[in-house]
């Protein structure tokens, strides 16, 4: 009996991987893993669900069974991968054990957790999946603010990133008062020009978003006897009210299965231009992965171009993946923004052009990278062919 391809992971890498698979192979089985229900859902849309009115059933777009019956696929859902055995090519689970001939880890990132005092810091929310965000929408749509007193729940946002600013442009939108808080001295610091940062922090101040930059949360505590309210310090001194607080502080790979399998890892699974990790016949991309060129690349557009690449190599045809600049389009509608970064390492500065415009140019004046804002980022494909 042939060997199955064993996929990893139920997210956008796995589920695509398996569909651009099938697109070149019929007939070589194909066994997903994959610890929650496999239901696919566009991750991105859960930073403005809120504003579009959809509740967490809502975002599910195909159900894994219905995905996986069209894709001739044999999912394994709500099952956990306890190891990873690369000489025998077995992958145990808490469901039995399974051999592979080829191997994908699709096993995303987890979100960064700092450690917090006080006796509600294990309340601290995060949403990096579906499953998080039925108990985020389901902790602010029952919270006991009383809408007879004009009162508004308050949700505190542990960090000003990309997806810090979109909860808070998404949830200052429908309805929920939002205090942002970040040590940085404006948001978005390690993707923006500090000039694009502050347009962005007024544009959603406008809005009513309360921005505490320069500092930290330190403790959350319940206050109150038996109440659902938080009281949130500052490392400057001050104290918050909340009904939620949401840690958007960044994410890390998820790198436990693969250093248990030895393979080695830095910021990420360790992969060559063909996707293939240190192992033979095991393979990674999307969030868990640390490509050829050193970077990182967790956005949907690298995710799309890497599982094209390796269904191929899968399918017989090595296929080293090429990625081309790919803007980032951020969700905050109070100053739609559009980001190509520099190349990390890259050295040179940021300079406004024109209103709009900023461009990340190096020494030798190449530009390197660019930031629009407003009816400009309609410009971006325009800007990419010029990008060296």
């Amino acid at each position: 009996m042939t060997q199955p391809i064993i996929i990893i992971g139920a997210g956008l890498a796995g589920w695509t991987t398996a569909r651009e698979l099938r697109k070149l192979d019929k007939t070589t089985p194909v066994l997903l893993i994959t610890a929650d229900s496999g239901d696919f859902y566009a991750k991105p849309s859960i930073s403005n669900a809120f504003a579009q009115r959809r509740d967490p059933l809502q975002l599910v777009t195909t159900p894994a069974a219905r995905l996986a019956e069209s894709q001739a696929i044999t999912l394994h859902a709500n099952t956990r991968v306890t190891g990873i055995d690369t000489d025998a090519q077995t992958v145990h689970t808490n469901q039995g054990d399974f051999n592979y001939a080829q191997l994908v880890l699709a096993t995303g990132a987890q979100p960064i957790r700092v450690p917090l005092a006080g006796d509600a810091a294990a309340e601290v929310l995060s949403v990096n999946s579906l499953q998080d965000f039925v108990t985020f929408h389901a902790r602010l749509t029952s919270s006991s603010a009383d809408p007879a007193s004009g009162s508004k729940k308050h949700v505190v946002i542990m960090g000003a990133g990309l997806i810090g600013c979109e909860f808070a442009n998404d949830l200052i939108s429908s309805g929920f008062a939002v205090t942002v808080v970040d040590p940085a001295s404006s948001p978005m610091a390690a993707l923006l020009p500090a000039g694009l940062g502050e347009q962005l922090r007024e544009a959603l101040a406008r809005l009513g978003v309360s921005w505490r930059l320069g500092t930290t949360v330190q403790r959350v505590d319940r206050q109150g006897e038996g109440g659902s309210a938080l009281s949130v310090q500052l490392s400057d001194g001050e104290t918050l009210q909340a009904d939620v607080v949401l840690s958007a502080i960044g994410l890390r790979a998820d790198l436990g299965l693969a250093q248990a399998a030895r393979l080695q890892c830095e910021r990420g699974i360790l992969v060559d231009e063909c996707l293939q990790t240190s192992a033979a016949r095991v393979h990674a991309l999307g969030d868990a992965a640390q490509y050829a060129s050193g970077r990182t690349l967790p956005y949907v557009m690298p995710i799309m171009h890497a599982a094209k690449a390796l269904a191929a190599t899968l399918a017989g045809q090595p296929t080293p993946v090429q990625f081309p600049l790919m803007p980032v389009v951020i969700k905050t509608p109070a100053l739609p923004l559009v980001v190509a970064p520099a190349p990390p390492g890259a050295a040179g500065q940021w300079s406004q052009s024109e209103p709009g415009v900023w461009l990340f140019v190096d020494a030798n004046h190449a530009l390197r990278g660019f930031a629009l804002s407003g009816a400009q980022t309609g410009r971006r494909a325009e800007l990419a062919k010029r990008v060296v």
